[in-house]
């Protein structure tokens, strides 16, 4: 009996033995959980580029209304020719023009007016003519020179307008003496008008005194 109960004892904790095996084995092993991903920390902004300067806007130049006058004599009696004094002062006056100067820019012209004069011996009709004759030597000259052709104006006067001190010319002189005596007056004229860019500093604003308190 004793035989047979520890037969059963041994075979019983053999079964239990295998049983707790069998579970074993059947249970699959668990793997361990993988670690929680960490998010990436987003990267910083790049700063903002800086604006660029602003510009100082250009100051608009002021300008200056030209006003020029030369007289050109000495043209020969009966004659609508220009002498090489002429065209000596009247490239001198034109150079003059072109060239900035401390005060201001170079002329801008905008309109040329050339006038033919003559002396007071002969008819008016006759002296009208040779003083137009006169005036146009002169205007094709300031276009050869340059000058837009559509900027100019010419027209004679005749004697119409002498010059003062021939006055004193008597007639009763020698026709020769008359002739030399009124030579001033054998002219041509040339005024421009235009505008150049005025150079000269704006004075500074005066700064108004503090009020006085009282």
């Amino acid at each position: 009996m004793n035989s047979a109960l520890r037969k059963f004892s041994t075979f019983a904790a053999t079964l239990t033995a295998v049983s707790f095996l069998a579970a074993c084995a059947s249970e699959p092993e668990k793997k361990p959980e993988p670690a929680p991903m960490m998010k990436p920390e987003p990267a910083p902004k790049p700063a903002p580029a800086p604006k660029p300067a602003a510009k100082p806007k250009p100051k608009k130049p002021s300008f200056l209304n030209i006003e020029q006058k030369i007289e050109l004599q000495g043209i020969p009696f009966d004659k609508a020719v220009m002498t090489s004094d002429n065209k000596a002062d009247l490239d001198k006056f034109l150079a003059g023009l072109r060239k900035a100067t401390k005060a201001r820019g170079p002329v801008n012209v905008s309109a040329v007016v050339v006038t033919g004069h003559t002396d007071r011996i002969g008819s008016l009709k006759y002296n009208m003519g040779l003083s137009e004759r006169r005036a146009v030597v002169f205007k094709d000259y300031l276009i050869s020179a340059g000058i837009d052709q559509k900027l100019i104006f010419w027209e004679g006067k005749a004697f119409k307008q002498p010059i003062p001190v021939t006055k004193f010319c008597d007639n009763k002189m020698k026709r020769k003496q008359l002739i030399e005596c009124l030579a001033p007056n054998r002219r041509v004229t040339v005024e421009v008008v235009g505008r150049a860019v005025n150079l000269k500093p704006k004075p500074a604003a005066k700064k108004k005194p503090a009020a006085k308190k009282r």
